[in-house]
């Protein structure tokens, strides 16, 4: 094994898999609240290959490491039709907050199983057993990140659906004006404002406290397991 490949793929194979189950979950929420498009449109597949945009989760990424910005992206977001939905304000925020939920899932996953890899091979160090731990580390980590990524409220990030339905009726409908711009929102927000006041970063202010905070106690999960 091309110790050179070991650790990109090792970066890969967690991040895949944390986007591919984070928008299954939508879908698979939204058919048990009454909405089946997800399901009639072949999206409720773990073949990361029907997730895949090419732009956000290819180019997009790509581009911001090359240019040391920092990085972000996204997945071809899974079909949800609130008005399918049996309740369409309260189902909406259910199936965005599927999401981040399952992500905090998967990573408790990735704790257990860190956890038993390090009981299992006691002091054994070699290369294969370095890479799945590696694997098991970076989807705690991965995972967390995109729970509380998510949750920014901030279109079309699922955080502004579950904001959105919070907001009495009339807000709401003001705040889904955001929607259309949302992406222009985005890039004001994550790159433009930090380049220019590198004190106001959304990402270090917002999510990157609750995820170390969040991902000290992964880690503290995986060593109970692992008996240190």
């Amino acid at each position: 094994m091309d110790k050179s490949l070991l650790q990109p793929a090792a970066l890969i194979i967690p991040l895949i898999a944390a986007i591919v189950f984070h928008e299954v979950a939508h879908g698979w929420t939204a058919l048990a609240l009454g909405d089946p498009t997800a399901r009639e449109r072949r999206r409720l597949s773990l073949n990361p290959l029907r997730h895949v945009d090419l732009f956000g989760t290819i180019l997009l990424p790509g581009l911001l490491a090359l240019t040391k910005a920092p990085v972000f992206g996204w997945a071809k977001p899974v079909p949800v039709n609130k008005w399918r939905l049996r309740d369409p304000r309260r189902g909406m925020m259910v199936v965005a907050a599927a999401g981040p939920a399952t992500n905090l899932v998967l990573a408790a996953v990735g704790a257990v199983l860190l956890g038993l890899l390090v009981r299992v091979a006691g002091n054994r160090n070699d290369m294969l057993l370095q890479f799945l731990a590696d694997n098991f580390n970076n989807f705690i980590l991965i995972n967390v990140f995109l729970a509380f990524f998510n949750l920014l409220p901030l279109p079309p990030f699922d955080g502004s659906h579950i904001v959105e339905g919070l907001l009495p009726p009339s807000l709401a409908r003001a705040y889904a004006r955001l929607r259309p711009f949302g992406f222009a929102l985005l890039f004001l927000v994550l790159l433009v404002i930090p380049a220019l006041f590198p004190g106001w970063g959304v990402v270090q202010r917002l999510v990157l406290p609750p995820v170390s905070w969040l991902g000290d106690w992964y880690y503290g999960l995986a060593r109970l397991i692992a008996g240190a």
